[in-house]
């Protein structure tokens, strides 16, 4: 048996900063095992986000996991609704619904925070709890996620003037004026009445956080994947934080291995996903593993965390994997799903830089694993749903 891993580092891609001499996050850190890996693999770049769609973790992810996203993509919220197991209706609207820090809900103001200083979800469930008791209704319905990730599902939405909202991700406006959103929110008054009152509780109720918002966004009717076994012949599983990439895992009928100690941030729990690796391994052929900490640094506009989270992947999970695989056949695949510049603390859509290793071929790739040298050998996958199949080496349909 053949076993496959996708190591994915979510935002690890970037550009050059004079901070680190004129090198990348991904360049400056000390990254030896992914270096030597380079060397032996196939090495490119991949466009994971197709043309006229936003380059959104939740388009890139799909992307990677084989589906393409204009085909089958509905929208953030659909995705992270599948996470938790929720069945909306077939023309309701799922919201991502973000607690998130701003100055004013009122012309001029601005957006602090997407993240409302990355509160815990000890805080921020009996938040969203709250405000369904008091703001929950026959329309809206609150469901609360982990920490500042939290879902508001609209009944019948798809049928109402909300469907054509277009509220830009939070992450994407870090400091800017939120004018346009305002408008956006306020052209479908019901939901426009449920962020100001939402307001008015946080701000009584927040205790020791920063949230003082709600910031719904990212929304569809419900999404629907082909299974990925009868895609890929692969038993699989998915390990993350965070519920877009066990949405898009229960979607497809792959398996979702919690870790308790996995937070999405730069202090998550490499050796519980590491080991729920390993263990899913001894009996299935295919993994996907997904490490949040680069994207989060690169949002935070945290250049020397940006750089460690990047080494920590390498050294704590890379490594340990790859060790554990060195008397077997496997096909291990390394990428980012998108890119988040440190220069503009949202997502860019550049093609990423991936590696293909596969333990019973010879290649000669580049000493190092950059954004440079995987640009630099010419091989480019111009539709992000082609890599997994690239890598699996598989003539399957473009679909």
């Amino acid at each position: 048996m053949t076993r496959v891993l996708m190591l994915v580092a979510d935002g690890m891609g970037d550009w050059p900063l004079d901070e680190l001499g004129g090198k990348t996050p991904l360049e400056a850190a000390p990254t030896p095992v992914m270096d030597n890996l380079a060397a032996r693999s196939r090495v490119g770049v991949c466009r994971t986000i197709p043309p006229d769609m936003p380059p959104g973790s939740d388009i890139a992810n799909m992307a990677l996991m084989g589906y393409d996203p204009l085909v089958y993509h509905t929208g953030r919220g659909p995705i992270e609704a599948a996470a938790q197991g929720l069945k909306p209706g077939p023309q309701d609207l799922v919201w991502r619904c973000n607690l998130v820090s701003l100055s004013s809900l009122r012309p001029g103001g601005r957006m602090h925070d997407y993240s409302a200083g990355h509160i815990a979800s000890h805080l921020s469930k009996p938040l969203v709890q709250a405000l369904q008791q008091e703001l929950g209704n026959q329309e809206f319905s609150f469901y609360p996620g982990v920490q500042y990730r939290h879902l508001l599902v609209q009944k019948n939405g798809l049928l109402s003037k909300a469907a054509r909202i277009s509220v830009r991700p939070p992450h994407d406006i870090l400091d800017r004026e939120i004018d346009h959103d305002l408008e956006q929110f306020r052209s479908y008054l019901p939901l426009w009445e449920i962020i100001e009152k939402s307001g008015l509780m946080l701000d009584r109720l927040k205790a020791d956080s920063r949230a003082d918002s709600i910031w719904p966004w990212g929304q569809g009717p419900p999404l629907s994947l082909p299974s990925f076994a009868d895609r890929f012949r692969l038993r699989g599983a998915v390990i993350s934080a965070v519920d877009l990439i066990k949405g898009l895992g229960r979607a497809t009928g792959l398996e979702v291995l919690d870790v308790p100690g996995a937070t999405g941030l730069l202090d998550t729990d490499y050796q519980g996903k590491v080991q729920a690796a390993r263990s899913f391994l001894q009996n299935n052929d295919f993994v996907f593993v997904h490490l949040e900490g680069p994207d989060e640094c690169g949002h935070m506009g945290a250049v020397q965390d940006k750089v460690e989270s990047i080494a920590r992947f390498d050294r704590l999970i890379v490594r340990p994997l790859l060790d554990s695989l060195q008397k077997s056949d496997f096909v291990m695949i390394i990428c980012c799903d998108h890119l988040t510049p440190i220069e503009i603390r949202t997502h860019a859509r550049d093609p990423v830089p991936f590696l293909v290793f596969d333990s019973r071929l010879t290649h000669k790739g580049p000493k190092v694993f950059s954004e440079a040298s995987a640009g630099a050998t010419g091989l480019i996958i111009e539709h992000g749903h082609e890599l997994l199949p690239f890598a699996l080496e598989q003539n399957l349909s473009r679909s």
